[in-house]
C-alpha cells in the first residue's frame, strides 16, 4: 500500500470514529433527557440579558431565596426535600442558574462576576424585596460577593458547606484556558464530558462526597441529577469554568465589609469542615456556624429535618 492510500485510509478510519462518538454522545443526550424528570407545572422564567433563568415559587410571607452549587449536573432540585416546610413559613423561590438544570447553558466562560450580576438581578426583578438567602457549596462564593456589593438587596445569609478561603482564591492556572479549550471541544470534548456525568459517575459522587450514608442514595435523585447534566445546548461548558477556576474569587474583603446576619451549617463528615467554618469567623467574627451530624455535602438532601431545625431559628 502507497503512503498516499495509508493517509487515506488513515482519515477514513480517523472520521467514521469522529462520527461514531459523535452519534455515541446524541444518543446518550436524548436518553438522558427523555424521562422529563425535571419538568414541573408551575415553573416561572426570568428572561435574563445571556439566557433564561428557570425557577420556582411557593407560599407566603418572607422573601427566601435557595441556590445551589455550581455542579454540572446540579439545579434546583436540591432543595426538593426542605421547599414545602420553608413553604409554610416564606415565599420561596428556588433557582436553577444560568448553564445548570433547566435554565438556559449558552456556550460561554461561567464566572463568579457572572453568577453576582445574576443573583443581584434576579432579586430586583423577580424578588422585588430584601431577601434571606439559603446558598450552598461554590454558590456561597458568589452570593457572599453579591451581598457586599449590594447590601440592599440581602438579609439574611445561610452558607451550606462553603469552601474554604483558600479554595475559593484559586484562580484558573497557565493550562487552564488550553483545557477549557479541550473540554469544549464538540465531539471529544463532550465524550469526556458524558463519561464525568454518567450514572455511575454521579453514583460515586453521591457515596463518596455528597451524602454521609451511601446507602441512603436513591436512584430516582441519580436519575434527575443525570437529567440535569444534560440538558441544555451546552451543559458542558460549567463544567470545564468549575474545573478551570473560572468561578472563583478572592471573598475575604467582602467578608469583612458585611455585615449581615450570617450562619454557616457544614457536614459533619467533612474532613476538616469545622476549621473551614472557623476560618470565616476569623475574618467576620460575628458568624456563627453549626454542623449537621451524619452529614457531607448535601445535608438539605441528606438530613432535610435536621436542616430545617438549624435553618428555621435563624431565619426567624
Amino acid at each position: 500500500m502507497t503512503n498516499k492510500n495509508k493517509l487515506l485510509t488513515a482519515l477514513i478510519l480517523s472520521s467514521s470514529a469522529v462520527a461514531a462518538t459523535a452519534v455515541i454522545n446524541k444518543c446518550i443526550k436524548v436518553s438522558a433527557v427523555s424521562q422529563h424528570l425535571l419538568e414541573e407545572p408551575q415553573s416561572r422564567c426570568f428572561h435574563w440579558r445571556l439566557g433564561n433563568i428557570h425557577y420556582t415559587k411557593s407560599g407566603t410571607g418572607r422573601p427566601l431565596l435557595l441556590i445551589h452549587d455550581v455542579n454540572f449536573a446540579s439545579s434546583g432540585f436540591q432543595w426538593k426535600a426542605v421547599t414545602a416546610s420553608l413553604a409554610s413559613h416564606y415565599t420561596v423561590y428556588t433557582i436553577d442558574l444560568l448553564g445548570c438544570g433547566r435554565s438556559e447553558k449558552p456556550y460561554m466562560t461561567y464566572t463568579n462576576y457572572l453568577y453576582v450580576q445574576l443573583i443581584s438581578d434576579f432579586i430586583r426583578s423577580e424578588i422585588g424585596h430584601r431577601t434571606d438567602v439559603i446558598a450552598a457549596g461554590n454558590a456561597c462564593n458568589f452570593t457572599i460577593m453579591a451581598c457586599s456589593n449590594f447590601p440592599e438587596l440581602f438579609d439574611h445569609l445561610i452558607l451550606v458547606n462553603p469552601e474554604s478561603i483558600l479554595s475559593c482564591s484559586q484562580m484558573p492556572g497557565k493550562y487552564a484556558k488550553l483545557y477549557k479549550g479541550f473540554l469544549d471541544t464538540p465531539v471529544i470534548g463532550t465524550l469526556l464530558y458524558n463519561m464525568a456525568s454518567s450514572r455511575q459517575a454521579l453514583r460515586d459522587q453521591f457515596s463518596r462526597y455528597y451524602f454521609y450514608n451511601p446507602y441512603s442514595v436513591k436512584e430516582s435523585c441519580i436519575n434527575a441529577y443525570h437529567e440535569a447534566a444534560h440538558l441544555g445546548y451546552s451543559p458542558r461548558s460549567v463544567y470545564a469554568c468549575v474545573h478551570c477556576n473560572y468561578i472563583n474569587c478572592n471573598i475575604t474583603n467582602a467578608l469583612k465589609k458585611i455585615d449581615n446576619s450570617i450562619c454557616l451549617i457544614g457536614g459533619e463528615n467533612i474532613e476538616h469542615e469545622k476549621e473551614i467554618l472557623e476560618e470565616y469567623t476569623v475574618y467576620n467574627s460575628a458568624i456563627e456556624y453549626t454542623m449537621i451530624p451524619e452529614s457531607k455535602y448535601l445535608p438539605h438532601m441528606e438530613k432535610p429535618a435536621e436542616f430545617l431545625a438549624a435553618v428555621q431559628p435563624f431565619l426567624s
